[in-house]
């Protein structure tokens, strides 16, 4: 949508009821109701259109619709994926610790494993990996400043290729480590 359309398209409701699996667990976007074409000559200024907790902080300060939104909520998505449930209070608790000087304590005395979903096994070896490189990134997508965020063409990229071994046991892993 943002790199394979001309113009590109921001769908600005990505979230997990937009979210569909088919048979073979593929995903697809649906829901295109808020979506925006971007002008790329004249400026993208538009009324809030989403879900709150996933809408990119800079919509309510803005307004302007780029496609840095839907990489945000992108990040949520995937957290909540992972945490079993959405990721706003994490997210809140976090971002309140960068503005402080207890970013370093806050974010390294959380432990990924504990924000996991609980229902599941812990993840072990190659799962492991995986879990770890796949919040890693989420947490990039949710910079609080679109520009540090990456394209959806860099995460889907990034999550393409062969990752290596952790450095680390899974356990002593903190998100201090994954914001770095």
């Amino acid at each position: 949508m943002h790199h394979d359309c001309s113009p590109p398209i921001v769908h600005r409701d990505i979230s997990c009821k937009n979210i569909l699996l088919d048979s073979e667990h593929n995903a697809h976007i649906s829901d295109f109701g808020t979506a925006k074409v971007l002008k790329l000559d004249s400026s993208n200024w538009s009324l809030f259109a989403g879900t709150f907790g996933y809408a990119a902080p800079e919509l309510a300060y803005t307004m302007e619709v780029n496609v840095k939104c839907d990489v945000y909520s992108f990040g949520v998505v995937t957290l909540e994926v992972i945490m079993g449930k959405h990721p706003g209070d994490l997210i809140s608790l976090l971002w309140s610790s960068l503005s402080s000087l207890a970013t370093t304590s806050t974010a390294h005395g959380i432990l990924l494993k504990d924000v996991l979903d609980q229902r599941l096994e812990p993840p072990r070896n190659q799962v492991a990996r995986i879990v770890v490189f796949v919040a890693k990134h989420a947490f990039a997508c949710l910079e609080t400043n679109p520009q540090s965020r990456p394209t959806m063409q860099q995460i889907s990229r990034e999550l393409s290729i062969e990752r290596s071994p952790l450095s680390e046991m899974f356990d002593e892993i903190t998100l201090g480590h994954l914001l770095v």
